[in-house]
């Protein structure tokens, strides 16, 4: 087959493909793609998801509203209909045999995500930087849903005054400080994040916490109450057994474990644009999961769904980098721009289309003295 006619072809297909889900080439919907280069066809084609963020940072097409297409994309599962990347595959068959996040390659989550530049995180979220899914049930702007996340939280956990507190990921040390302010605990929160690690020192510096530049694994101590926020993300599938075995040996026998993630329909738990570019080795779990990984050691006293949330604190987060982007564009270039608009947009449309779901779940070690009552 000559060159145009595999060009022709390849455009007749997406074109197609595309169709079937509502969306239209050069169409006049909000959720329609721009074509500015043909390029973007084979890549569509050949890489699926990976073809489709990376002909995004590189402009070969536009979109009025990339969630929206996102979103269509998921509900009619067009991934399956074309050619997967085959660096994705093999290494999505390797991960079932080789640990990616273990201690050496889980650092590089924090060096690639969270230590891009503090000024950025500084303008993008709430004002004690929680980087992570809001509370939007009574709350009408992103300070007052992250308060009322971190409430919700400590609610959950029914902290006691003057209680240990272990905050397992505590990123810029929001809940940590929050926590020992208005709950009276002493908490320890650790990172893999150097740039977090600084941060939450000095937004925690006033209140009983420890923040510290360690691996969770690493933690051998007795805690009332331990939190993970936003972390188990990127423990990856072959330790959330060991990740709960630590937990478990790290947690007083009458403790609470609240464990708050982003969970997945999808059985490969990872999309393989947002592997490379955003989150390097991380992997989302399934709902089984969860309780596959507790057996013998918790018990699920509660769980709770806060998808749409995510949606909202989403958008949120773009209108402030949108908005402040004239003022990070001296240490960002355009394609970062392109990249990190994807970036939450492509989350956005994984929570529309129900695709991701935020979960908290509160786990105990059977030695509770007295029944657990769920709180919203």
């Amino acid at each position: 087959m000559s060159k145009n006619k595999r060009s022709n072809r390849e455009k007749e297909i997406i074109e197609k493909l595309l169709g079937s889900a509502g969306i239209t080439i050069n169409g006049t919907n909000p959720w329609d793609i721009k074509v500015n280069d043909e390029r973007v066809y084979p890549a569509l084609l050949h890489e699926g998801s990976l073809g489709l963020g990376e002909s995004y940072m590189a402009g070969w097409w536009d979109c009025e509203q990339v969630d929206q297409l996102i979103t269509r994309l998921i509900r009619a599962d067009l991934e399956s209909h074309v050619k997967k990347c085959m660096k994705f595959e093999i290494r999505m068959l390797l991960s079932r045999f080789i640990n990616f996040q273990n201690r050496r390659r889980a650092l590089e989550v924090g060096k690639v995500h969270y230590d891009i530049d503090p000024d950025l995180y500084k303008v993008m979220l709430d004002s004690e930087m929680n980087y992570s899914c809001a509370y939007w049930k009574d709350a009408r702007t992103l300070d007052e849903a992250q308060r009322a996340k971190l409430e919700l939280s400590c609610r959950k956990l029914k902290l006691e005054p003057g209680m240990r507190v272990l905050d397992i990921g505590c990123g810029f040390g929001a809940f940590a400080k929050y926590a020992a302010k208005y709950h009276k605990v002493h908490v320890v929160g650790i990172t893999i994040s150097e740039q977090q690690a600084l941060w939450a020192r000095k937004n925690c510096r006033k209140y009983p916490v420890e923040i510290r530049f360690q691996d969770y694994r690493d933690v051998s101590e007795h805690f009332d109450r331990i939190v993970s926020i936003g972390m188990f993300e990127h423990v990856g599938k072959t330790n959330y057994k060991g990740f709960m075995a630590t937990v478990f040996r790290n947690l007083v026998d009458d403790g609470l474990f609240l464990l708050h993630t982003i969970g997945t329909t999808s059985a490969k738990g990872v999309d393989p644009w947002v592997n490379k570019y955003i989150f390097p080795n991380s992997a989302l779990p399934t709902a089984k999961e969860i309780p596959n990984s507790c057996i013998g050691n918790f018990v699920i006293e509660d769980w709770h769904n806060l998808g749409g949330d995510y949606v909202k604190t989403l958008r949120a987060w773009y209108k402030n980098f949108i908005r402040h982007w004239n003022s990070l564009k001296k240490n960002h270039d355009e394609r970062f721009f392109r990249m990190w608009t994807y970036y939450l947009s492509v989350f956005m449309g994984g929570f529309q289309a129900r695709h991701l779901q935020i979960w908290q779940v509160i786990l105990s070690k059977k030695y509770l003295k007295k029944e657990y009552v769920p709180v919203r």
